[in-house]
C-alpha cells in the first residue's frame, strides 16, 4: 500500500481589509467624539483664580442671590440704587472704589454680567468676585 502525502493545508494570506475597516471605525469614532474649538485670533492668558489671600479692609459688599435679589451691604436694594451709591460714594472718597461680589453659587450668571456691566461705569476702582474653594 502506498501512502499518498497531502500537502498541509496553507494557512490563508492574511488581508488587511480588517486592518482597513478598524481604522476607518476608530476615524469616524474620533471625528464624532472629538471636540474642535475655534482657536482665538489673538494670544489669550486666561485668568488664574487665586485663593487664600485676604481681601483688603472697607469697600463695599454686593450680595447676589440666586433668584437675583441684590444687596448693598446688608440692605437689600435695585441695581440702579446699588450703582447710584457707589458713584456717589466714589466721587466722595479720594481713595478708588473696592467692591466685593459675594454671589450664591447657584446665581444664574446673567445676573452677575448685567450687574459687573452696571458697574462698569463707575469711576476707577477694583471689583472682586468673592469665591469659596470646596471643601477637601
Amino acid at each position: 500500500m502506498m501512502r499518498v502525502r497531502r500537502q498541509p493545508p496553507r494557512r490563508p494570506h492574511e488581508t488587511i481589509v480588517t486592518l482597513i475597516d478598524i481604522v476607518f471605525f476608530l476615524l469616524g469614532f474620533f471625528m464624532l467624539v472629538g471636540r474642535m474649538d475655534a482657536s482665538s485670533p489673538f494670544e489669550l492668558s486666561p485668568p488664574v483664580s487665586l485663593g487664600g489671600e485676604a481681601l483688603p479692609a472697607g469697600g463695599a459688599t454686593i450680595s447676589v442671590s440666586v433668584e437675583g435679589r441684590l444687596a448693598l451691604d446688608g440692605t437689600e436694594r435695585s441695581r440702579a440704587e446699588i450703582v447710584d451709591r457707589l458713584r456717589q460714594r466714589a466721587n466722595d472718597d479720594s481713595e478708588p472704589l473696592f467692591v466685593r461680589v459675594n454671589a450664591d453659587g447657584a446665581a444664574p450668571v446673567r445676573h452677575l454680567l448685567s450687574l459687573i456691566g452696571a458697574l462698569e461705569s463707575l469711576a476707577d476702582g477694583d471689583v472682586v468676585l468673592v469665591v469659596t474653594p470646596e471643601p477637601p
